[in-house]
């Protein structure tokens, strides 16, 4: 695997503790949290002039992190987040198929 994947799995990893320790003080909801995440990913798939020049495949690339990040939220627990495995897991159920897959 590459190291740079890796060091992107730790940071992904990071962002979702931080956020549950966030929800867990009282500091933001998972809302809004929630809300912060989904308003990131319209902003980029709004932009049609670079969405639109990119796959499917790369849309996907870029908006993963903000799915993995709004499920490790939504799915959070006293203890922390579900791992990085069940998140990816999770990402690739509830993605939206390509037109080609349909």
């Amino acid at each position: 695997m590459n190291v740079a994947n890796l060091q992107l799995e730790g940071l992904l990893m990071a962002v979702a503790a931080v956020n549950n320790a966030l929800v867990r003080k009282g500091l933001l909801s998972i809302d809004d949290i929630d809300r912060a995440l989904k308003t990131a990913e319209a902003s980029f798939t709004g932009d049609e002039r670079l969405f639109e020049d990119m796959s499917p495949a790369n849309h996907d690339a870029v908006c993963f992190p903000l799915r993995l990040l709004q499920l490790a939220n939504t799915s959070q627990f006293e203890a922390g987040v579900p791992p990085f495995s069940e998140l990816v897991k999770q990402v690739g159920i509830t993605k939206q198929p390509y037109n080609d897959q349909m």
